[in-house]
């Protein structure tokens, strides 16, 4: 098994904000609805849907409101721990843990590597 037999397609992608309202706004008037709310710690999060296009957007005081603010980009998986093993195994790249948030109507499960460039590449699979 490799990890395309995992893959299930791009979940979303991640955007930092610190005008939360304002962004969310933004997508409203762009073509996107909202598709969940999330409190995250302290954080507000929305997850924003056109089409098959998702976005979380999150509060977090430290952005950087330039050309490179996504921070991250999810992609779906249909078995968390395959893709865990499958990485951490067959590649130099080292992801803590598989983490699990309260997320969605079951939860999500997930775990973020970091690309040589910096990228962070998010493995997410839903409840």
């Amino acid at each position: 098994m490799n990890l395309k037999d995992l893959f299930l397609g791009l979940q979303h992608v991640g955007l930092p904000t610190d005008r939360y309202e304002e962004t969310i706004s933004f997508y409203h008037r762009i073509g996107f609805e909202t598709y969940d709310t999330e409190i995250n710690g302290a954080s507000r999060v929305c997850f924003l849907r056109l089409n098959d296009l998702i976005l979380e957007v999150y509060e977090c005081s430290a952005c950087t409101q330039q050309t490179g603010a996504w921070d991250h980009i999810a992609i779906n998986v249909c078995d968390i721990d395959a893709a865990f093993e499958y990485v951490t195994s067959g590649m130099p790249l080292q992801p803590t843990c598989v983490q699990k948030l309260p997320f969605f109507e079951r939860g999500v499960r997930f775990f973020v590597i970091t690309g040589p460039n910096g990228e962070r590449v998010e493995f997410n699979q839903y409840l």
